[in-house]
C-alpha cells in the first residue's frame, strides 16, 4: 500500500529523481547548505561553527559544513527509501522533526527552504521533469515535519 498521497509510479520517479542527486551525496549536500546560508543568512545563526563564515568558498571547504549537507541527504534518502511504508516513513521522520523542534529549535520555515533550493538544484543538472517528480515528495517531508513541530506546540 502506498503511503500518504504519492501513488506506485509517483514513488518509483521520485527514487529515480533522488538517486541522481544522491549519488553524488557530499558535494550536493554541501552545494544546497551553502546556497541556504548564502541567500539566507539568517539560517546560519543555528550553526555556532559556521557563523565566522561569510564566502561560499570557504563554506564549501569547511567539513563541518560538508559534514552536514551529507547528514541532510543520508536522512533523506532513508525517507525516499521508505515512501511506500508509512509506518517505516514516520519512523524516521518524527524523532527528526522532534530533535529539531525541542533540541535544536530549528524555525520550521527552514525545512521548506532547504527542500525548494534541493528542488532548484535538481532542476539545474538534471531539469524540470526530475524536479516535478521530486516536488510531492518534499511536500509530504514539510507536512510531516510540521505537524509534529504543532505536536511538540510551535
Amino acid at each position: 500500500s502506498s503511503t500518504m498521497s504519492l501513488s506506485e509510479a509517483e514513488v518509483q520517479s521520485a527514487r529515480g529523481a533522488w538517486e541522481k542527486i544522491y549519488g553524488d551525496a557530499e558535494d550536493n549536500g554541501t552545494a544546497v547548505l551553502v546556497r541556504m546560508f548564502t541567500e539566507h543568512p539568517d539560517t546560519k545563526s543555528y550553526f555556532t561553527h559556521f557563523k565566522g563564515m561569510d564566502s561560499a568558498e570557504e563554506m564549501k571547504q569547511s567539513d563541518q559544513v560538508r559534514g552536514h549537507g551529507k547528514k541532510v541527504f543520508s536522512a533523506i534518502n532513508d525517507m525516499v527509501q521508505h515512501l511506500d511504508n508509512s509506518e517505516a516513513f514516520l519512523g524516521i521522520v518524527t524523532p527528526l522533526g522532534k530533535k529539531h523542534a525541542t533540541q535544536l529549535k530549528i524555525d520550521p520555515k527552514n525545512f521548506r527552504i532547504i527542500c525548494d533550493i534541493i528542488l532548484q538544484l535538481m532542476e539545474e543538472k538534471f531539469g524540470g521533469d526530475c524536479k516535478a517528480s521530486f516536488e510531492k515528495v518534499t511536500n509530504e517531508i514539510c507536512t510531516h515535519l510540521n505537524n509534529i513541530y504543532k505536536e511538540e506546540g510551535w
